[in-house]
C-alpha cells in the first residue's frame, strides 16, 4: 500500500473513523481499534476470530471481514484526500476554509463533490468565456444584488460581437457554479437517497424477444425497496438490449430546493440565475447523481446477490463428509454410458472403466454383474452417483442389485465437475486418464470429503449462486474464495493428508507455502509435530502463528496438535493438567477432569474466559470435525420423469440453491422445483436462509406443474405435518 506508515498514522489518529466505523456496524470503538491493529500486525480473518476474541470481544468472521473491507476503504480514502489537497494547493486555490472542509469530510461523494471545481477541464464553454474576460459579469448576476443587468458595454473587446454573446458566456460559468457546486450537488442526492424509482420499459422493436423479462415492460419501484435480484434483472435486460432503465426524481421538487439555494431575490439577474438552475440540473447534475445512484445501487444489489451465494457456498462446503470409505463413484449417462470409478480410503483411484446398463445398449444384465463384482473386489462402502443425465435411472438400477454386504448409495451434485476435470489441477492429478474418469473421481470424492474437493474447482462454477454472471467479478471472486478460507479453518486440516489445493487457503499459507509443506512432506516423510513446520524453507514464524491452530495431526508426538487449541496455549494446558494431578495426555477426552478446572483460576491479560471456553471444549474433543452426519434420501419411486408429476403430489426433496425469492428443490428429476420464499412457512420471513440450509431435506407439496415451460412450484407451508 502506498504511504502507509502515513495512512495508518492518520487513521488512528483521527478517532472519527473509529467512532464511525463502530456506529456503522452497531460494535464498540474498542473493538474496531484492536481489531484494525491485529490487521496492521498482519493477522488473517480466520486467526483474528479465533484465537484474539478478547482483543476483538469475540467479533465474527462477518464482522472481522467487514472491518478488514473498511480499513482498506479508508486507506484509499486517506490517499485520495491527500492527493486533493496536494492537487489543489498546488494551483495555489486552498484556502484555510477549503482545506478544513476538505480535512473534516468523511463522505466520499462528499469528498468528491469539494475536489470537482479543482479538477482539470478541457476547455468548454465556461472556460472560453472566461478567457473573454466574462468571469466578472458572471459574478455580478450570480450575486444578484441588483434587479437590473449590469453594464454589458463595460464586458465588450474585439471577440465578442453582440450582448447575446455576452449575456451566453456569463451563463455558462454560473452553470459550471452551480453543477460544481458541492451543497447544490448533496441536495439532489438527498432527494435521490429518499425518493427515487427505478424504472423499466421495454424497447417496443425487441418485445417478442424480450419476454424473458415481460415482469419488467413497464415497471417502477421505490429504489429503497428495490430487491437485488430485482435491480440485477433489469440490468441484465438492459444489457441485453431489451430495456430501457432509469432512475428518476421528481424534478420539480429539485428545481424548487435548488431555486431556494441559489435565488436572492427578484428581477432580470435573478431570472438568468433561474435559467442556469435548469440547464445545470437538466444537463449536468441530473444524469452525474443518476450515475452515482444507478452505480450504488448495483453495487448494493451485487453486495446482496455475493451474499447469498457464499451463504449457498459456505452450505455446500461444511456438507457432511462420510470420511475415509472405499467408494464407487459413477457419472451416469444414457448413449455414452455409465462412467464408474473406485476409489480407496484417501482417494486414490483404483479401477476404472464404463457400463451401459440404459438405452439404447440396455446391457442391464453385463452392468449388474460388473458393479457387483466391483463392489466385491474393491471393498466398497458407498456409492455416489452424480445428479446429471440419467441419475434417477441409474439411482434406480444399483438400488435393485442384490450385495453380498451393506453398500449406501448417494445421489451428488456433478456441479463443477467438468470444470474440475478439465482444470490444471485435474490434469496434473490425473495425467494418464481422459475427463470423463476425472469427472467420476471428483462426484466419488465429493462423497468422502465436499470441502476438501470442492476447494479444487472455482466457486463461481459450482452453480449455487443467484445472478452471479452479473455482478462485479472481482467482488465475488474475493467474497467466495474469502468464505472458502473461512470454511477450511473453521473445519481445521490434516496436515499429513491434506492436498496442496486445501492447504493453501489454510491462514497464513497461501500457494506456494502449500506447495512447499507438501513437497517437504513427500521428501522427508509425516510431521511428528506441528513445530517441524518450521524446517520447510521459507516457513517463518509469522505463519506458524497464523496458521498451527488449523492444522490438525493425528497419532502425532503431541495429542494437543490434533485439537484447535493454538501452541502459544499448550505451556497454560500443561500447567491446567499438572494443576489436576495429571499429565496432557489423560486430560484430552477426560470428562470427568476437564469438569474440574476452574476457569477463573487462569484467567489474566493474553488469556480471557472465551479463549478459556475454546480450549476446554477442544479438550472434550479432540480431533472433532463440525460438520454434521450425512442423511440418506430416497426420492419418491412413482415419480420417474416430469410427465409423472402431478399437482398435489407430497413428496421428498432436497435443497439444492437458495435465492432471495425463494429456494430450487431437487425432487429426483432432471428438472428442479422452485419453493417461493411466500410457500416456504406460514410466518413472514425475510429471507429464505431464515428457514433453509443447502442439502437440507425436505417434504414439498406440487401446487403448479407448468408444462410448455417445464417448471414446477412447490410448496413446504402446505405440506400436512
Amino acid at each position: 500500500m502506498q504511504n502507509l506508515h502515513v495512512i495508518l498514522l492518520i487513521l488512528f489518529m483521527n478517532k472519527k473513523w473509529i467512532l464511525l466505523t463502530a456506529a456503522e456496524l452497531g460494535i464498540k470503538e474498542w473493538q474496531v481499534e484492536n481489531t484494525w491493529k491485529l490487521i496492521q500486525e498482519g493477522g488473517t480473518i480466520p486467526f483474528i476470530a479465533r484465537y484474539r476474541k478478547e482483543a476483538t470481544g469475540s467479533l465474527d468472521e462477518v464482522f472481522i471481514s467487514q472491518l478488514f473491507q473498511k480499513y482498506d476503504f479508508i486507506n484509499e480514502f486517506e490517499q485520495r484526500r491527500n492527493f486533493i489537497l496536494t492537487t489543489i494547493a498546488q494551483q495555489n486555490l486552498l484556502t484555510n476554509q477549503l482545506k478544513e472542509e476538505i480535512e473534516q469530510c468523511f463522505d466520499i461523494n462528499r469528498l468528491e463533490d469539494l475536489y470537482l471545481p479543482y479538477k482539470p477541464k478541457r476547455r468548454n464553454k465556461a472556460a472560453i468565456a472566461r478567457e473573454l474576460g466574462l468571469e466578472p459579469l458572471a459574478k455580478l448576476i450570480f450575486e444578484q444584488r441588483s434587479f437590473d443587468l449590469p453594464n454589458l458595454e463595460n464586458f465588450f473587446n474585439d471577440k465578442i460581437e453582440n450582448e447575446q454573446q455576452i449575456i451566453e458566456g456569463a451563463k455558462h460559468i454560473i452553470i459550471e457554479w452551480i453543477s460544481e457546486n458541492s451543497n447544490a450537488r448533496e441536495l439532489v442526492r438527498q432527494q435521490f437517497a429518499k425518493y427515487a424509482e427505478i424504472t423499466s420499459k421495454v424497447i417496443k422493436a425487441k418485445i417478442t424477444e424480450a419476454e424473458k423479462y415481460k415482469n419488467y415492460f413497464d415497471f417502477k419501484e421505490r429504489l429503497q425497496r428495490c430487491p437485488s435480484h430485482r435491480i440485477l434483472a433489469m440490468r441484465r435486460g438492459e444489457n441485453e438490449g431489451f430495456l430501457r432503465v432509469s432512475i428518476v426524481i421528481d424534478d420539480n421538487i429539485a428545481l424548487e430546493r435548488l431555486s431556494h439555494l441559489f435565488i436572492k431575490g427578484k428581477g432580470k439577474n435573478s431570472a438568468i440565475v433561474n435559467e442556469c438552475i435548469r440547464e445545470a440540473y437538466f444537463k449536468h447534475i441530473l444524469s452525474s447523481i443518476e450515475n452515482e445512484f444507478s452505480t450504488l445501487s448495483k453495487q448494493a444489489a451485487d453486495k446482496e446477490a455475493i451474499k447469498v451465494f457464499s451463504d449457498n457456498l459456505k452450505q455446500l462446503l461444511l456438507a457432511p463428509p462420510i470420511g475415509e470409505k472405499r467408494v464407487m463413484g459413477i457419472d451416469p449417462g444414457f448413449k455414452t454410458g455409465c462412467k464408474v470409478v473406485c476409489i480407496d480410503e484417501q482417494g486414490t483411484l483404483l479401477h476404472n472403466e464404463t457400463i451401459y446398463p440404459h438405452p439404447p445398449q440396455n446391457e442391464y444384465k453385463l452392468a449388474e454383474k460388473k458393479i457387483a463384482s466391483l463392489v466385491s473386489a474393491y471393498k466398497i462402502d458407498y456409492i455416489a452417483v452424480g445428479d446429471g443425465t440419467a441419475s434417477r435411472e441409474t439411482e434406480a438400477f444399483l438400488s435393485k442389485i442384490q450385495f453380498t454386504k451393506t453398500v449406501k448409495i448417494f445421489v451428488v451434485s456433478e456441479a463443477g465437475a467438468s470444470v474440475y476435470s478439465a482444470s490444471d489441477i485435474a490434469r496434473k492429478e490425473f495425467p494418464q486418464y481422459d475427463i470423463t474418469v476425472r469427472g467420476a473421481v471428483s462426484i466419488a470424492r465429493r462423497l468422502q470429503d465436499p470441502l476438501a474437493e470442492l476447494v479444487k474447482i472455482d466457486p463461481k462454477a459450482i452453480g449455487v449462486g443467484q445472478y452471479q454472471h452479473d455482478v462485479e467479478p472481482k467482488m465475488l471472486k474475493a467474497a467466495l474464495e474469502e468464505t472458502v478460507v473461512e470454511c477450511v479453518n473453521r473445519v481445521g486440516v490434516k496436515l499429513n493428508s491434506c492436498s496442496e489445493y486445501l492447504l493453501k487457503y489454510v491462514s497464513g499459507i497461501g500457494d506456494k507455502l502449500a506447495q512447499t509443506i507438501v513437497e517437504y512432506r513427500k521428501k522427508n516423510g509425516r510431521f511428528n509435530n506441528l513445530y517441524d513446520l518450521l524446517k520447510v524453507p521459507r516457513f517463518g514464524e509469522n505463519a506458524f502463528k497464523l496458521s498451527a491452530g488449523f492444522l490438525r495431526i493425528e497419532n502425532g508426538e503431541n495429542p494437543l496438535d490434533n485439537t484447535g487449541i493454538h501452541p502459544e496455549k499448550y505451556d497454560l494446558v500443561r500447567k491446567i493438567a499438572n494443576d489436576l494431578n495429571t499429565n496432557v495426555q489423560n486430560l484430552i477426552g477426560n470428562k470427568e477432569l476437564i469438569a474440574k478446572i476452574v476457569t477463573t483460576k487462569y484467567i489474566n491479560a493474553d488469556t480471557g474466559e472465551e479463549t478459556l471456553k475454546d480450549i476446554i471444549n477442544d479438550l472434550l474433543n479432540p480431533g472433532y470435525d463440525m460438520r454434521f452426519k450425512v442423511k440418506i434420501l430416497e426420492f419418491d419411486p412413482m415419480v420417474k420423469q416430469f410427465e409423472d408429476l402431478k399437482v398435489g403430489m407430497i413428496l421428498n426433496g432436497i435443497v439444492t440453491n437458495i435465492t432471495n425469492f425463494g429456494a430450487f428443490i431437487n425432487i429426483g428429476l432432471k428438472e428442479s422445483g422452485l419453493v417461493h420464499i411466500s410457500n416456504i412457512t406460514h410466518e413472514f420471513i425475510k429471507n429464505p436462509h431464515e428457514f433453509l440450509h443447502i442439502h437440507q431435506h425436505v417434504k414439498v407439496k406440487v401446487i403448479d406443474i407448468d408444462t410448455g415451460l417445464r417448471r414446477i412450484s412447490l410448496s413446504i407451508k402446505d405440506v400436512e405435518s
